[in-house]
């Protein structure tokens, strides 16, 4: 089980990133990139697409695009990131400031749900999936990416040498991962990973780039305040010993999934209860 996160720690590090997300958010673009072309298993034509955790809508206007007669929405829980969307005159994209984990809309509402370098920040993952089907339609199609655990291995354990507090958000294995899908009661569940290293000049460096695309350490048992100078000198060096041709490596593990909703009469499993919905016309059709 991850450890909670704060999920206004979360609110506030994306919207202090908002106007420099897209500039640093090199990672989070190709990762988007290879998710888009996930899309190709939806077949026709889709009403209504949702973008999970948009951002400042560059998948969003991907989306658009490729289906120009559907309705288009960004949803994300930092409103200043909505504000960076480029609006669109002709059936403009709908932006929503709200949690995933609520998610504002009717049962059986959206066609396709998408959602890149998100679900990372949601520690509660079989309330999100399952708010995730409740809104699809049957046979409605999710796909996502999330970051696995191996995800900056090299900074927690510079981090784990100077102390003990965690300075880095611990994310879901693949395993958990599609559980919590299988518990939500998807259907074809697909899950793949993939590792990215990036690089850098030194350790500051990747501070400052974590920092500007919002991705800091959320944790709710990390410590409050400002970290000393000579703490994070001390976490500095200690990533020194992993330099490599002249730069400091950083590992990310991307976990991909996609899979589709059930019929509504498959049982949803809240609390360890199994909740199964029938439609009036079946109920009354099976009263003999």
């Amino acid at each position: 089980m991850s450890p909670p996160f704060d999920t206004r720690q979360v609110r506030r590090a994306f919207a202090r990133a908002a106007r420099s997300y897209d500039a640093h958010a090199v990672l989070q673009h190709e990762v988007e990139r290879r998710l888009l072309e996930r899309l190709d298993y939806v077949e026709g034509a889709p009403a209504r697409v949702l973008d999970l955790g948009s951002g400042p809508g560059r998948a969003t206007q991907a989306m658009r695009k490729r289906w120009k007669s559907a309705q288009v929405i960004a949803l994300d829980l930092a409103a200043p990131m909505l504000r960076q969307i480029k609006p669109v005159w002709l059936r403009p994209i709908l932006r929503v400031n709200a949690d995933a984990r609520a998610l504002p809309f009717a049962d059986t509402s959206v066609d396709v749900l998408f959602s890149n370098l998100c679900v990372q920040w949601i520690d509660d993952l079989p309330a999100l999936f399952d708010e995730c089907r409740r809104v699809l339609r049957p046979g409605g199609y999710f796909a996502f990416s999330t970051f696995g655990p191996d995800t900056l291995l090299e900074l927690r354990a510079a981090w784990a040498q100077v102390d003990r507090a965690p300075h880095v958000s611990a994310f879901a294995d693949i395993a958990r991962v599609g559980d919590a899908l299988v518990h939500a009661g998807f259907r074809d569940p697909v899950l793949d990973a993939e590792y990215f290293t990036l690089t850098y000049a030194d350790a500051f460096a990747l501070m400052r780039e974590l920092k500007a695309i919002g991705a800091t350490n959320a944790d709710a048992r990390r410590a409050r305040g400002l970290t000393a100078r000579v703490r994070l000198r001390a976490v500095a060096d200690a990533y020194e010993t992993r330099r490599t041709d002249g730069v400091l490596p950083a590992t990310y593990e991307v976990i991909y999934a996609h899979a589709f909703a059930p019929d509504p009469s498959q049982p949803r499993r809240r609390g360890g209860a199994e909740i199964a919905t029938f439609s009036v016309e079946r109920l009354r059709g099976s009263r003999r």
